[in-house]
C-alpha cells in the first residue's frame, strides 16, 4: 500500500469529548469518526485493526472445530418473550416495529435465534455436539455510551453457542472454547488474565472473563500470585480474617453525636474503623397473587466498617433475590431509629441479622444502638446480641486476603473485558423447547455454552495497554501495517525513490504488511503521523545511508535507530515482525 493512495487523517489534538487514552488516540489517529452518541464510523486506518482481529478469532474458531454462519441483526420480540428477555433486558434493548406494528429487537446477542435455528434442526444426539459461531453487528442502548468503542451503542462481536446431549459435554466444549480464547488472546499479542465471573443477564451455572490488563480498565481483577486463582471482584470469594475472640469488654452505649459514619464513629472514639460494624437495611416486598404489594421481610446486613458492600452476592443470599434497600419510612418502623445508627441490639420488629464471615469472627465491636447519636461499643457475639441467622460472603475482597484457594494472598489489578465464555446448561433450550432424542428415544433439552468476544472493543483495550506520549503503539499482529517506509526526499532523489521501491516490492514478497510513505512530508511531520497510527516497524530510507549500504530500522518502542545492512534488511524485519 502506498500513503498516497490510502486514507491517512491523522490530528494534532483530540476532540474535547474524548475523554480516555484510546478514544482520544484513535479519533486522532483517524481510525474512528463519530456519527452519533456511541455510533462510530470506522475509517480505514480502523477498519484495518478490526479486520486483523476478526482474522485471528475466524482461525482460531474453526480451528476448535466451531462453524461459522451468519444470524440477522434483527430479530423477532416472539423469540425474546419466550425466555422472558424481552422484558428483562430493560431499556438496553433496542426495540423496533416494521409497517405492519410487529415488534423487533435489534440484537445485543444472539442466544434466542440460533436456539431456534438449532430446534428445528437438531433431532438425534447423533448430531451432536455443535458449535456455532458468527461476526456481527450488535447494538445496546446503553444509558451513558462513553470511552470511544469501549462503551459504545453499536459494536461488533464474536459469538459462539454450543450444544451437546449432557453436562460433560458441555464442559468439555466449554473448556475447548476456554483454550481456544487463551491462544487468541496470546496471538493478539496483549497481557491478559481470565478470571472467574458472575453470569449476569445471560444467565447459566458458570463462566470466565477475559481481561486486558491495563491501568485504566474499569474492572478490578483479584488473583493470587502464588496460585492460578483469578476471578473478577464481583465473583472473588472473600473469607473470614482471623477466628473470633473472646470477649475483652463491657457492653456500653456510648455517645456519638453527629457520628452516622462508620468513619466518623472512629474518629471520634480514637479506634480503628476496622473495629466497626455498617449496617445496611434491605425489605424484600413479597407479591400477592393479584400482583399486589404483599408481605414484607426485613433484613439487617452487617459488614465490617472499612469493608464494601458487593450487591451480586448479596443477591445469592437465600431469601435476598429480589431485595431492595428499606425506605426511611420502613427503617423508623422496625428500628426507631434514623439511618446511621441502626444496629442488631434492640430492634422494634423482628429482622433477619445477614452477618458477613469477617463480622461474625468480631469481638468488642462496636455497632449502632439504634438511637440517633447512640452506638454500643463492647459488642459480642451470643452475650449482647443472638448469633447471627445467616453469614454469608458479603463484600469485596482486599489486598492481602487470604485467597480461596489456600495457597497465597490476593493482589488486585485493574482489567477491560474483552471476551466471556458462559456454561448456560438449559437456560435457554428449556425455555425454548429446544430438545434432542437420546440413545433410548427420550427427548431431553440441549445443554448449551456461549462465548463472545468483543471485537472492535479489543482496538481501545490494546491501546489503553499499549501507548506513550507520541501515540499508538500496536502489537505487530493488530497494527494497521506492519511495517512503515519512510524515505527521505522520495519525489526528490531518484536514488531514494528506487531503493524504496525496491524494498516495498521485497517486503511484500516477503509477506510483510507494508505501507511506504510516498507523500512527500518533512522527515518530523512522517515520523509524528507514524507514530500516533502506532505502527510496530518503521525502515528509513536516505541518500546518506543508501551510500553508506545502510538503512535505518527502528521498532515503535525503540528509543534509538538501528542501522541494517541494505542486503539484510528485508530478512531482519521477518525476523522482527515474526517475534
Amino acid at each position: 500500500m502506498r500513503a498516497s493512495r490510502f486514507f491517512i487523517s491523522t490530528l494534532k489534538e483530540a476532540p474535547s469529548d474524548a475523554e480516555i487514552v484510546s478514544h482520544q488516540l484513535m479519533m486522532r489517529a483517524g481510525m474512528i469518526k463519530r456519527l452519533g452518541s456511541g455510533i462510530y464510523t470506522y475509517m480505514p486506518m480502523g477498519l484495518k485493526v478490526i479486520r486483523k482481529v476478526e482474522a485471528i478469532v475466524r482461525e482460531e474458531m474453526n480451528n476448535a472445530a466451531a462453524i461459522e454462519l451468519l444470524m440477522p441483526l434483527v430479530q423477532p420480540a416472539e423469540l425474546w418473550q419466550e425466555t422472558g428477555r424481552w422484558d428483562k433486558m430493560g431499556a438496553e434493548l433496542m426495540r423496533v416495529k416494521d409497517r405492519h406494528g410487529r415488534e423487533f429487537a435489534i440484537q445485543p446477542t444472539s442466544e434466542e435465534v440460533i436456539t431456534d435455528v438449532v430446534r428445528s434442526e437438531i433431532k438425534s444426539y447423533k448430531q451432536l455436539p455443535l458449535n456455532f459461531y458468527h461476526i456481527q453487528t450488535k447494538f445496546r442502548d446503553e444509558r451513558r455510551p462513553r470511552f470511544g468503542l469501549m462503551r459504545g451503542r453499536e459494536f461488533t462481536m464474536k459469538d459462539a453457542y454450543s450444544f451437546d446431549r449432557d453436562l460433560a459435554g458441555m464442559q468439555q466444549s466449554y473448556k475447548v472454547m476456554f483454550d481456544a480464547y487463551t491462544r487468541i488472546f496470546t496471538r493478539f499479542g496483549l497481557k491478559f488474565r481470565a478470571v472467574a465471573a458472575d453470569n449476569g443477564a445471560i444467565g447459566g451455572t458458570g463462566s470466565h472473563e477475559f481481561h486486558v490488563i491495563a491501568s485504566t480498565g474499569e474492572d478490578a481483577l483479584v488473583y493470587c500470585p502464588d496460585s492460578d486463582y483469578a476471578a473478577n471482584m464481583e465473583a472473588a470469594e472473600a473469607l473470614a480474617t482471623g477466628t473470633r475472640p473472646a470477649p475483652g469488654a463491657a457492653l456500653v452505649k456510648t455517645s456519638t453525636p453527629k457520628a452516622a459514619k462508620c468513619e466518623d464513629v472512629a474518629k471520634l472514639l480514637g479506634t480503628a474503623l476496622s473495629n466497626t460494624i455498617k449496617t445496611l437495611a434491605l425489605t424484600v416486598e413479597q407479591q400477592g397473587e393479584d400482583g399486589t404489594a404483599g408481605k414484607k421481610q426485613y433484613f439487617m446486613l452487617l459488614l465490617r466498617g472499612d469493608h464494601e458492600l458487593n450487591e451480586i452476592k448479596v443477591g445469592k443470599v437465600p431469601g435476598l433475590a429480589n431485595h431492595r434497600f428499606s425506605t426511611e419510612a420502613e427503617i423508623l418502623e422496625v428500628y426507631g431509629c434514623i439511618p446511621g445508627y441502626l444496629g442488631p441490639i434492640g430492634t422494634k420488629a423482628p429482622v433477619t441479622v445477614v452477618a458477613d464471615r469477617t463480622v461474625a469472627n468480631m469481638a468488642d465491636f462496636i455497632t449502632g444502638a439504634n438511637e440517633a447519636d447512640f452506638h454500643y461499643t463492647g459488642a459480642n457475639w451470643g452475650r449482647d446480641v443472638a448469633e447471627p441467622a445467616i453469614v454469608a460472603d458479603l463484600r469485596n475482597v482486599v489486598e492481602g486476603d487470604p485467597s480461596p484457594d489456600g495457597k497465597g494472598v490476593l493482589a488486585i489489578e485493574r482489567g477491560i473485558e474483552v471476551g466471556h465464555v458462559f456454561q448456560l446448561g438449559t437456560a435457554y433450550s428449556e425455555s425454548m423447547k429446544a430438545t434432542f432424542l437420546d440413545e433410548n428415544g427420550k427427548a431431553a433439552p440441549l445443554q448449551m455454552g456461549c462465548y463472545g468476544i468483543g471485537v472492535t472493543r479489543i482496538l481501545g483495550a490494546a491501546i489503553e495497554q499499549n501507548f506513550d506520549e507520541k501515540g499508538i503503539i500496536w502489537p505487530t499482529s493488530l497494527a494497521p501495517f506492519e511495517l512503515v517506509l519512510c524515505p527521505m526526499g522520495y519525489d526528490r532523489s531518484e536514488l531514494v525513490k528506487e531503493e524504496t521501491d525496491k524494498l516495498y516490492a521485497a517486503a511484500q514478497a516477503a509477506g510483510i504488511d507494508v505501507i511506504v510513505d510516498d507523500r512527500g512530508l518533512r522527515p518530523g511531520a512522517m515520523f509524528a503521523d507514524w507514530e500516533l497510527i502506532g505502527v510496530p516497524h518503521r525502515v528509513v530510507i536516505g541518500e546518506r545511508g543508501l551510500k553508506e549500504g545502510n538503512l535505518e530500522y527502528q521498532g515503535r518502542r525503540d528509543t534509538e535507530a538501528t542501522p541494517v545492512p541494505l542486503a539484510e534488511v528485508v530478512d531482519f524485519i521477518k525476523g522482527k515482525v515474526q517475534q
